[in-house]
C-alpha cells in the first residue's frame, strides 16, 4: 500500500510540475501586468507556451491527475483565443485609395548583404524602405549600389553600432524629429504620396529587452511611437516585441493593425535568422503596423544574408 501511495504522489508532483509553469504563464499574460526581466523576453514565446500546456495537460490526464489536468485545460482555454487568431486572415476596411508598399529590414549593425537587399527592392518594388541598425558604412555601400536611383528621397540617421535608422522612399519625404531613447534611434518622415495622401513613416527600433535593467528603455522606445489618430501612419521595423507584449498591444489598440496578423501569418518568425542563436525557437518581433483605416493586401517574411532578422514586406491600400 505504501508503494502505491508513493507512486500516486510521484504522479501528482510530476503532473503539477508539468502544468503549473504554463498555468502561471497564462495568468500573467492575461493579467494586464507585465513584470520586468526575464518575463519581458520570455513572454515572446507565448505561442510555444500554449502548445506546451496542451502537452502537459495530456500528461496529467494520462497520469489520472484530474486537478492538474483541469488547470491545464483552463490555461489552454484562456490562451487559445489570444494566440490562435494570428493564424487566420482578418477582414479589411473598405479602403479604395492608392497602394503603398513597405519593406523593413534590420541590417545587424550594418552587416546585411547589400546586393541581396537591392535584389529584394527590385523584386518587390516597395514605395518605402525602413532600415534599422543603419551604419555609415552600410549607407555608403547602399549609395554605391544605387539605392538613391531607386529611392531619391531619404531621411537617414546613420550611427555606428545599433542606433542608426533610415527611411528611404520613391516619393517626397519631410523629415521629423528622430525618436532616440538609449542607444536606439527611430527615424521619422512624412511621405507625400502621389495619390494625395500624407503618411508618417517610422523606422521602428526600440531597445532590446535582453537583460535586466533594459525594460525602461525598451518600454520607453515603444511608448514614444506616435499613436494612431487623425493622421495616417505606418510603423515598420524591428519592434523587439511580439503581439504578446503589453506595449505592443497598447499600440494596436491606439489605432493600428499588424499586417502579419491581418493576413493570417502572425506565427511566421522573423528572428533569429542567422548567427549563434540560429537554433533558438523563432519569434515574431519585426512588424508592419498600418493605420487601422488601411487595408492590408499582402504580407511576406523574407530572408536576407548577413543579418539575424528576416525582413518584412507589406502591401497596403490607403483609405
Amino acid at each position: 500500500m505504501s508503494g502505491l501511495v508513493a507512486i500516486q504522489g510521484v504522479r501528482t508532483w510530476v503532473s503539477w510540475i508539468a502544468v503549473m509553469p504554463f498555468a502561471l504563464w497564462a495568468v500573467v499574460r492575461l493579467s494586464g501586468f507585465e513584470p520586468d526581466w526575464p518575463w519581458v523576453p520570455l513572454v515572446a514565446y507565448t505561442p510555444y507556451a500554449t502548445a506546451a500546456v496542451v502537452v502537459s495537460g495530456l500528461l496529467a490526464v494520462l497520469l489520472r491527475r484530474w486537478a492538474a489536468g483541469t488547470a491545464a485545460l483552463v490555461a489552454v482555454l484562456a490562451l487559445t483565443p489570444v494566440v490562435l487568431p494570428r493564424a487566420f486572415p482578418d477582414g479589411n476596411p473598405d479602403a479604395k485609395g492608392p497602394v503603398l508598399r513597405v519593406l523593413a529590414a534590420n541590417l545587424m549593425v550594418g552587416q546585411a548583404d547589400t546586393t541581396e537587399l537591392m535584389r529584394l527592392v527590385e523584386r518587390l518594388g516597395p514605395d518605402v524602405l525602413t532600415l534599422q541598425e543603419f551604419t555609415p558604412a552600410a549607407m555608403e555601400r547602399l549609395d554605391d549600389a544605387g539605392i538613391r536611383d531607386v529611392f531619391p528621397h531619404a531621411v537617414t540617421w546613420p550611427l555606428n553600432g545599433v542606433g542608426g535608422s533610415a527611411v528611404y522612399a520613391r516619393h517626397p519625404l519631410q523629415g521629423g524629429p528622430m525618436i532616440k531613447i538609449g542607444a536606439f534611434g527611430q527615424a521619422r518622415a512624412w511621405l507625400k504620396h502621389p495619390g494625395g495622401a500624407r503618411i508618417e513613416i517610422v523606422s521602428v527600433h526600440p531597445c532590446a529587452p535582453k537583460r535586466l535593467g533594459r525594460q525602461p528603455c525598451w518600454k520607453g522606445g515603444l511608448e514614444a511611437l506616435p499613436r494612431g489618430g487623425r493622421e495616417l501612419r505606418v510603423l515598420a521595423g524591428d519592434f523587439n516585441a511580439t503581439l504578446d507584449h503589453l506595449p505592443m498591444r497598447d499600440l494596436l489598440e491606439a489605432g493600428y493593425r499588424d499586417a502579419a496578423d491581418v493576413m493570417g501569418k502572425g506565427f511566421v518568425a522573423t528572428w533569429p535568422q542567422n548567427g549563434p542563436l540560429v537554433q533558438s525557437p523563432g519569434v515574431t518581433i519585426d512588424h508592419v503596423l498600418a493605420d487601422s483605416r488601411m487595408a492590408v493586401r499582402a504580407f511576406e517574411v523574407l530572408s536576407l544574408d548577413g543579418t539575424d532578422h528576416r525582413p518584412v514586406f507589406a502591401e497596403l491600400r490607403l483609405p
